[in-house]
């Protein structure tokens, strides 16, 4: 037998390396939500009133723990120096579960609060319109598969976290016409369905392009360490997978919750022959604040009119 001259060669992807920066961040958000809710929170909304809700805290709380896990260790050292499909699945954790998780933690008058009502909530209002966000988020998950980018922010650090800050700040925009913090710049529920079908249509561009191109795209990852022993072509591979499959198909559960979510309101109350558990308050006997007696019903028929007479249908001729 041959011995294997070309062996391939594991890297250690579990070694440590710590990220301060990511843990700083987490710190500055949690704070900086707390500071909100527990001192400015009690003066903007009415007495008696909670500021933040447990499902806005449950929102936040998994809003802060998936940004956590994608951005430090082990995630974003295998993504950035090993496996692209590990930095794609990294990109849609900021694009498509973070935002949404956040903007839906943030209440009205907190999100009041830090745009206000003048300059600064109008331009938030325009690029948050569903037609702008829509197109620059789009042109951003374009940008962002440029190869001699990608190349570069993996070897440049300030780079690299600001294309990161550039996904999240424009996702965001992307998802407040569906779940942002102002109702009034929210979109209908047909349009939540079909501005969220069209988000999903333009990933899959880049996503084709890398499951079916030939040989490597981005020379970063065409490193001999090969993690968990994957070739370049089927780290490629996975990760347009994950950008046209799972990145779709999330999308278009979400479309398909809110479709039924409108158009199937007490479908199932309206099309049973089952009567309802709760009768009716009026159908009960004796609940009735005026019960209705005999001699009402005889007066209302005195005082109506008489029947007139049906003309025959076929009047005779003179």
């Amino acid at each position: 037998m041959f011995a294997d001259t070309n062996p391939i060669t594991y890297a250690d992807p579990w070694a440590f390396n710590a990220h301060p920066e990511v843990w700083a961040l987490v710190v500055f958000f949690v704070g900086a939500y707390i500071y909100m809710a527990r001192v400015i929170g009690p003066s903007a909304v009415p007495a008696g009133v909670a500021p933040v809700s447990r499902r806005q805290v449950a929102y936040f709380s998994g809003a802060v723990a998936l940004f956590w896990f994608a951005a430090d260790w082990p995630v974003h050292d295998i993504g950035e120096g090993y496996l692209y499909s590990v930095h794609m699945f990294q990109h849609m954790v900021f694009s498509y579960f973070v935002p949404p998780l956040a903007l839906m933690s943030i209440p009205t008058w907190m999100a009041r609060a830090l745009v206000g009502d003048g300059r600064a909530y109008r331009v938030f209002r325009f690029f948050s319109s569903a037609v702008v966000a829509g197109v620059i988020f789009n042109m951003v998950v374009m940008l962002l598969h440029v190869p001699g980018l990608v190349n570069a922010s993996t070897e440049n650090g300030p780079l690299h976290y600001g294309l990161h800050l550039l996904v999240v700040t424009t996702a965001l925009l992307m998802w407040c016409p569906v779940v942002g913090p102002f109702e009034e710049l929210r979109i209908s529920h047909l349009g939540k369905c079909i501005y969220l079908f069209l988000m999903s249509v333009v990933p899959t561009v880049p996503a084709g392009w890398l499951t079916f191109a030939e040989g490597t795209v981005y020379k970063h990852y065409n490193t001999p360490v090969r993690v968990w022993g994957l070739s370049p072509t089927d780290d490629q591979q996975i990760a347009g997978a994950i950008m046209k499959i799972f990145g779709g198909m999330f999308l278009w559960s979400i479309v398909v919750f809110l479709f039924f979510k409108r158009f199937s309101r007490n479908f199932e109350q309206e099309n049973t022959y089952v009567r309802i558990d709760r009768v009716p308050t009026a159908e009960i006997v004796g609940n009735d604040e005026h019960p209705l007696t005999y001699e009402d019903v005889t007066a209302a028929f005195e005082r109506s009119d008489p029947p007139r007479p049906a003309l025959p249908s076929n009047p005779p001729q003179p």
